[in-house]
């Protein structure tokens, strides 16, 4: 998500972008009974960013397909990792400047094959687009009666009094965490854990219910016996 975010920044929205049939770009879940009424199809997190974006995903089909998607990282895999190491490089900071300043326009250089057609197809990013509420991981939770969800086994005090079943919960690239319900970002307040009831000091004894002896169930006993 940060590594097609920034692309966008800096090129613009692409007509399509072909992809490997990875789970990450493609759903492997089940639809839900709920989504099989609503014929709805299981979106990964990526699909729904596509989906929002207005994106077409094109996937590779047979292995030569495949191929044409994986062979550039293969190649970068091998030999940036050795000239990084020739150049001394060891921390991300350096590597990165290596990597837009010399390898990449040296590899351009090299092996990029000009297109026939120079025309750019990207759109360019609506100023009323949110990046940021689009490239997020994006869940539902359920909001209990005491106003409590659980996320990522944490659980988040509700401090806004809202009528709801369930919330959204948005993760966003930056790490931080933000609940909706529709429309409405709600405050919260992380907790250790969900408060529990006391733990009762004793156990009440259950009452057993003795028949008195007049009664007709023990007289039908009695006469039976006998």
């Amino acid at each position: 998500m940060d590594s097609f975010n920034r692309y966008i920044k800096r090129y613009g929205i692409p007509q399509s972008v072909y992809l490997d049939k990875h789970a990450t770009y493609r759903s492997t879940k089940k639809p839900t009974l709920e989504d099989e009424l609503n014929n709805a199809k299981v979106l990964s997190q990526m699909e729904k960013v596509f989906k929002e974006l207005n994106v077409n995903v094109i996937h590779a089909d047979s292995p030569q397909a495949k191929g044409r998607v994986e062979r550039s990282f293969k190649t970068h895999q091998d030999r940036l990792v050795k000239e990084m190491r020739l150049k001394g490089i060891s921390n991300i900071k350096d590597a990165n400047k290596f990597l837009h300043s010399y390898y990449i326009p040296k590899h351009n250089r090299k092996f990029a094959v000009i297109a026939k057609d120079k025309t750019n197809l990207h759109t360019p990013v609506p100023k009323h687009l949110d990046l940021d509420r689009i490239f997020l991981i994006k869940n539902k939770a359920c909001l209990r009666n005491d106003f409590i969800i659980q996320y990522n086994n944490k659980f988040y005090q509700i401090l806004d009094a809202v009528r709801a079943k369930e919330v959204t919960i948005e993760e966003r690239l930056n790490g931080k965490l933000y609940i909706y319900h529709k429309d409405t970002q709600l405050k919260y307040k992380l907790i250790d854990k969900r408060p529990q009831k006391p733990k009762q000091l004793y156990k009440p004894r259950k009452l057993r219910y003795i028949l008195p002896k007049d009664h007709p169930y023990r007289q039908f006993r009695i006469k039976k016996a006998s």
